[in-house]
This record gives structure tokens, sequence and C-alpha cells, in this order.
């Protein structure tokens, strides 16, 4: 939906138009009328306040003795915070009036009553006998309600309940009464329950209790007359026989399963038949195959002349049936069974398409709901099937059975294949390349939900395809799936037109797996400017960060050092010096990535100056951002090679102290001082040794320098540090461990009688004179006269450079600091070793706010 003209959107004050806005007031008229009428009358007003000075036990107990019934369900709904707040007084004189108010409650009042009884039991506010003793009997009382929304609550709450009642508890409170309560001479709803109640006992008492007290229960509801009650207890035989083991399950559960699998009620059958497959696990191989096998085939075979219902179960259950009865089949069987599978994934497709759908009768849109249900159903077994007929077999038996469920009308059915991809990707193995066809398919699908769930395995998917298949060279990738590139393209495309913006962010977070299954020309000339036009001008911020990480990760892996430096210039002249603080922000964004990513001396040789730049920018959002970021920046530079980019860092900060206005931002800048301050700086032992050597006039052994290596605490497989000479800083000053000893003291005094000042208004008198900047002691001892008078403001602004070009040839210099006359890819990446280094050096820039 695309926005209105500015045209379009103006106001129209024609005739037709005001008449139009007067229709529409008037419903809104008409639509406040009621608002007002049910306004309360200064007489109910009366009747519905409270004193004040109550306490909560006492206005709970006014409340549902002399309250409305809506102030007496909001009593019920507080009775777990007066539980916390005062248990004893809440028993004694609360829950009597609770139950006074339970006897004539209408139904909301009692659903609220089993939430709280059922809170006040998962917040473990009373012993569990002091609970059985004060709401046991309320819940109980109610279970048999004329509501049924209200029956089924209060016995979720006893359900829940009998988990933590003691055994005697619940033999003389529930089991016994049970007895009763089960016999046909009861209402068919105290039987319903009785038999959920049943099949709950069976984990509280042990196998002979089971036999002796259950049992007998369990047969006589199994036998009802009501087709309703055997099939509730029905279900219940699962956990009765988890409950009494496997030999008395044999004997007891199995014949009665049997026994109700040939029940007239079809929703019998069909409890029976789930429980049957759910119970597979626990019956021997002779019972499988002797007594269950049979039940099941006739079951099958019968299923498509009874209801779609059956059909729905059937196909649900298909995957764990035929994985329980695996290694039972003949294999007359197994085939009859893989035709019955393959029937069920085309079920409805055979009928005429094309027709209106009003002129339909509402009970076939009934069927083909069900049968659409049916479909999604196998696309959920389908990983369960290539099991059950060998993933060798898969192209002859199953791949024609998973094109029409990737090909299917309906989104539900290609969304669940779609989830199900990775799992049958995993299980082809070096059959993988079977499927690619279907991978486009389901990538270039209009639906965005089957997109949705494909790209959560997209990393996953894709590596598979890369390397699963025997005849796939690794160093070609994906060279046999043509079609792949312009499929992600065009999904990318198709999330970023929805109004779906977590769609687009997952797909951007997982394209950074492409380095791993494309080759870096494709990445650079089909997805790398992408991102920076997402980058740019998405206005969704996840999306955008989303787009920076991953644009960050293919320049991670770009093997080519053309590219690199044109992409780095990109991203620091159209984001870094952009005209607009949104890309500044988004630049500030992709320095937090490349921290990350990259190595240190990555960022300090390409990034530091850049980003510290924006110490200087116009708006307060993007100074306050840099503020946040500080710290990270600070911990990419490693002593002594980087000093005079330690130095810059520390003369930006007390610039920021000085000038800054805002008082947001100035507030974090203090912050941030504490934070830098506390800082430990990364020292590079080698460069410390060579420098002491030189200054002693002494050669360095190699013993020697091998012992200080090693008790060094920087890693000895850091890159070496050779720092080239930069304007503003003297490339011969010695840098020893007691000089930045006392530079940091003197750093941290100046930071701290900086941050602490008794009077912050004194901060701008920094401002004043040019020579309190020049006056400044630098952190770093030894810098020259010249080095201090170079570093002001200019030194952080760049030419404006409208005549180069956005992106630049081989001969271009990227702004360079230290740790640079080697080759200018990270080292952490894989940059190509015989591309000859370029010697880059710092120039002196007018930013372009």
């Amino acid at each position: 939906m695309h926005p209105p003209s500015p045209a379009a959107a103006a106001m129209d004050f024609s005739q037709n138009s005001l008449f139009g806005y007067m229709e529409d007031l008037q419903e809104l008229t008409i639509i406040e009328r009621p608002v007002r009428r049910s306004l309360k009358t200064p007489e109910e007003i009366e009747r519905l306040t409270v004193d004040e000075d109550l306490s909560d036990i006492e206005r709970a107990v006014y409340l549902l003795s002399a309250g409305q019934d809506i102030q007496g369900t909001s009593v019920i709904a507080n009775l777990p915070f007066l539980m916390r707040q005062n248990p004893a007084e809440t028993l004694r004189r609360v829950l009597p009036k609770v139950r006074e108010a339970l006897h004539v409650a209408g139904v909301e009042m009692q659903l609220t009553a089993a939430v709280s009884f059922l809170t006040i039991l998962q917040d473990e506010s009373v012993s569990a006998h002091t609970y059985a003793h004060s709401f046991l009997q309320v819940i109980l009382l109610h279970l048999e309600h004329r509501d049924a929304g209200v029956s089924n609550a209060w016995l979720e709450t006893l359900l829940s309940v009998i988990e933590v009642l003691p055994k005697d508890t619940l033999r003389h409170e529930i089991l016994n009464p049970l007895v009763s309560k089960a016999q046909l001479s009861q209402t068919v709803q105290s039987r319903l329950v009785s038999c959920k109640i049943l099949g709950k006992l069976t984990n509280k008492f042990d196998a002979l209790a089971i036999k002796r007290e259950i049992l007998p229960l369990v047969k006589s509801l199994c036998q009802d007359v009501e087709h309703e009650v055997r099939s509730c207890m029905c279900r219940q035989l699962e956990n009765i026989a988890q409950g009494i083991g496997t030999e008395l399950s044999k004997s007891v559960v199995l014949p009665e399963l049997i026994e109700l699998s040939r029940d007239e009620g079809s929703s019998v059958r069909l409890a029976a038949f789930e429980t049957l497959v759910n119970l597979l696990d626990i019956f021997d191989t002779d019972d499988r195959s002797q007594t269950i096998l049979p039940v099941v085939k006739s079951f099958c075979e019968k299923s498509f002349k009874a209801d779609e219902s059956i059909l729905i179960s059937l196909s649900f259950h298909l995957g764990k049936l035929c994985h329980g009865l695996y290694g039972i089949f003949t294999p007359d069987q197994h085939l009859r069974f893989l035709e019955f599978y393959k029937k069920l994934c085309t079920l409805g497709l055979q009928q005429e398409n094309g027709h209106n759908e009003n002129q339909i009768p509402p009970q076939i849109l009934e069927q083909e709901k069900k049968y659409i249900s049916v479909r999604k159903n196998c696309a959920y077994n389908f990983p369960a099937m290539i099991v059950f007929v060998d993933p060798k077999n898969f192209h002859m038996e199953l791949y024609s059975t998973f094109f029409c469920l990737c090909h299917d009308p309906e989104v539900p059915v290609r969304y669940t294949i779609a989830i199900c991809f990775y799992e049958v990707s995993k299980l082809l193995n070096s059959g993988v390349y079977l499927i690619h066809k279907e991978l486009i398919t389901l990538l270039q699908d209009e639906s965005l939900e089957v997109l949705d769930a494909l790209i959560d395995h997209l990393p996953e998917i894709l590596e598979l395809m890369s390397t699963g298949g025997e005849s796939i060279v690794q160093e070609n990738k994906l060279s046999s799936l043509p079609d792949l590139v312009p499929a992600l393209t065009a999904a990318e495309q198709r999330a970023a037109a929805s109004l779906k913006w977590r769609t687009h962010e997952k797909l951007l977070q997982k394209y950074a797996c492409l380095p791993q299954v494309i080759s870096s020309d494709q990445i650079y000339y089909r997805f790398l400017q992408r991102m920076f036009t997402i980058m740019m001008t998405n206005n969704v911020l996840p999306v955008q960060k989303a787009a920076s990480r991953t644009l960050c990760i293919f320049l991670r892996y770009n093997r080519k050092q053309e590219q690199r430096h044109e992409v780095i210039q990109k991203l620091i002249e159209q984001l870094g010096q952009g005209k607009s603080y949104w890309n500044r922000l988004r630049f500030l964004d992709t320095c937090e990535f490349i921290i990350e990513i990259f190595s240190k001396s990555f960022f300090c040789k390409y990034f530091f100056l850049p980003a510290i730049e924006l110490t200087h920018d116009p708006v307060a959002n993007v100074r306050m951002k840099l503020c946040y970021l500080l710290p990270k920046v600070k911990s990419t530079l490693k002593i002594p090679a980087d000093k005079h980019l330690l130095q810059q860092l520390e003369m930006c900060v007390r610039k920021l102290l000085c000038q800054e206005k805002d008082k947001d931002v100035l507030a974090i800048v203090k912050r941030t001082v504490l934070e830098l301050d506390r800082m430990e700086m990364s020292m590079d032992a080698e460069q410390l040794e060579k420098e002491k050597q030189q200054n002693d006039g002494r050669p360095m052994s190699d013993k020697n320098f091998e012992k200080k290596r090693r008790d060094s605490k920087t890693p000895t497989s850091l890159p070496k540090s050779i720092p080239i000479s930069v304007p503003g800083s003297s490339s011969a000053t010695p840098s020893t461990s007691k000089e930045i000893k006392k530079s940091k003291l003197i750093r941290s005094q100046s930071f701290n009688n900086q941050a602490f000042h008794a009077k912050y208004g004194n901060l701008d008198k920094c401002t004043t004179s040019k020579s309190s900047t020049a006056a400044y002691t630098p952190s770093v001892s030894g810098l020259s006269k010249t080095s201090m008078i170079s570093l002001t403001d200019d030194s952080f602004r760049t030419r404006n450079t409208s005549s180069a070009p956005s992106s630049f040839s081989s001969n271009t210099s990227l702004p360079s600091t230290s740790r640079g006359t080697g080759n200018s890819i990270d080292p952490k990446g894989s940059g190509s070793k015989d591309t000859q280094p370029r010697k880059a050096t710092l120039k002196s820039r007018k930013s372009n706010p």
C-alpha cells in the first residue's frame, strides 16, 4: 500500500465531502449515546463506594457480604494476593464469605474462583494439608455445576490439586466417594468427571492398589451405556497403562482397547485407535503383530467410508503408527500402507477447482477444509515416511508425493512441508540434490508464511545442499543450482515489499550464511549493493541493523582487496559522512558490528578516525550514540602501537566535556569518561621489548625476547604491530612501561578533575581560547609539541570530496592509521595473499555533517 500523494492527501472541502463528514459525525454521536446511558447514577456510585480506611481483609469481607456481584468477583480474583499477604486472616475471615458467595454465584464468579484457587495452590501460600482442609471441599462441591464451562474449570483445578495431595487424603476425600459417583445411577456429567479423575489417580498409587481399587471402576466405565463415557474412559487408558506396568496392561488394558475399537460409536473407535497408537511402545512384538496390526489395518480400510474426522486423526498419527509397527510388516502390507499415505496426500485435489466459493454448499466447504487438514497432517508426517521407505528409495517411492505437497494449492500444506524441509534434507543426506528444485519453489512461494517457515533453517539447508551431494565439488559450491541466487534475491524483495518486517529481518540475518555457499563475486554483485540500499532507505530499524551486520559478514569473507576497499569507502562516505543523521547513526551501528566481527587492527586502520570524527556531529543523538560506543572503540587500541590514536580519542573526549551543550549528552559523556578511565589497555609485549632494547642501545637476544613474550599477558598469536608515520605524531618517540603507567595516572587525574568538578559551568570556559587546548597535557607522554598543536578541530574534519566517485579504483587511498603498512585485509579474514599491499596515509578531511 503506497502513501497518498500530497495533493491526494489534502482535505477536500467540496459539498459531497462535507456531507460525508457530517454522516460520520452523526455515526460517532450514535455510538457515544449508549456509553452515556451506561454511566452510574449518584445513588449507584454511593452503593459502590467503600470506606478507604478499611484494611484489605475488612474491605474483602464487607464487599463479599454487602457488595454487588462485580465487587465480589473482584475480591475473589484478588484472593491469591490476600493469601500471600495474610494467609491466617484470609482463611479465617474471607474464605467463609467466599464459600457463601459461591453458593449463589454466577458463571463469571465461579470461573474466577476456580482460577484463584489454582493460583493459590501454585503459589504454595499454605501447606498441602492446610489447602486440602480449606479448599478441597469447595472444589469438590462445584465439580458438577450445571454449566459445562464452570464444571471443567473446577475439574482442571482438582486435577492439579491431586498432584500435591498425600495418598491418605486422596483415598478418603476423592477415591472413596468416586465409587458412588461412577455408578450408572449418577448423571452423565458425574461419570465423565469420574473418568478423568481415575486417569489422574493412577499416577499416585502403586500397581496393587490400582488393581484392587481403581481397575474395577475403569472396567465399569468402559462398558457404560453412553458412548461419551466410553470414549472418555478409553482416552484415560493410556495413563492407567503407564501406571500399572506392562504385564497388567497386556491382561487388562489391551483387551479393553480391542473391544472398544469395535464399538458402534465412531468417537469410541477413534479414541481406541489413538490410544493404541500411543501405547505401541509398551507392547511386545507378538502383541503388535498378532493383536494390534489387524485392528489398525481394519481401521484404515474403513476410514474412507467413515467421517472425515477419522481421516484427520489417522493422517496425524500415521507417522507414529508406521514407526511403531516398523519391522513387522510384510512386503505387501508395507506397500499398502505406503499407498494409503500417498492417497491421503492428494485427498481432495482430484475435485474440480475454479468454482465460485459463494456457490458451494456449506457442507462441501466444510469437507474441503477437512481434506486440507488431512494433507497438512501428511506433510507433517513426511520425514517419518522417508524413514519408513528408507532414504535410498526416496526418489522412486516418495519424490512425486513430495513434489505434490510443495505445490499444493493450499498455504497450510506448503507451510507445513516448508517447516519439515530441513528434516527431509538431513534424512536424504547425499541424495539431497533430488530436492533442489523444491527448495527454489518454496523460496519463490507467493505466501510469506511459507517463506518464513523455510528460512528458519535456511543456513543448514544450504550447507547440506553445498556439501551433501557426492557429485558436488566444494570449490564450485552451489554451481549445480543456478536458480538459487535469483530465488534468494526475489524472496528478499518480496519480503521488503510486504508489511511483515520481522520476516524481512530474519531473512537478512539468515543471508549471513551465503559466503559459505556461494562465491564472493556473486555476493558482491547481487547482494552487497542491496544491503547498502536497505541500510540507507528502509524505515525499520531492526531491518537496517540486520542488513548492516550481514554486510559486515560479506565484507569479512570477501577475498578481493579492490572490492573490500570500495565497500569500506562507501561505508565511510555514504554513511559516516552522509547528509542524513539517520545514516550516520547506522554507521555507528556498523562500527559496532565491525568491532565484533573483524580484528582490532582492521577497525583501527579504517574506521577509528571516521568514527571519532562524529564527536563534532551537529545532531545530539549521533554524539550520544558515539559516547555509548567509545568504550568499545578504546578496546581496539593496543599500546604502544596505537598511542597516537589514544591521544586523539582523549582529545575528542576532552572537547566533548568542554564544549558539549546538550545536558543529556554531557551526562553520558561524564559516565563514559569514568568507564574509559577504568579500562585496562592492551599491551603489545613484542613492540614494548623492541623499543626498550633500542632505548638501552643493546640488541635483543632471542632467548630474552621469548622469555618476555611468555611472561606477557598478550597472546603470542597476535600479529606484529609496526607503527607507521602519521601526521602530527613523532615516529621516533620512545614509550616505556613506566611512562605508560605515568600517563595513565595523569589521564585519570585529568578526567576525574573534569568529571567531578563542583561547578559544571566551568567546563564551558574551556572553549574561550585555543590556548587552553594547546596547554592540555598529553596523556601519552613523549609526544612532540607539533603533535599537540596539530590535534585541533580541523584534524578531525575531512575535506569535501565532491569530485570523488562513490566507488574508487585501486589507486584511491583510504583513511589509515597504525598497524598499517602490512596487508590491508583483516588478519582474521581470508584475504588474497597474492594481492600487493598498499601504503595508506591519514589525510585530514573536512566533515560534511
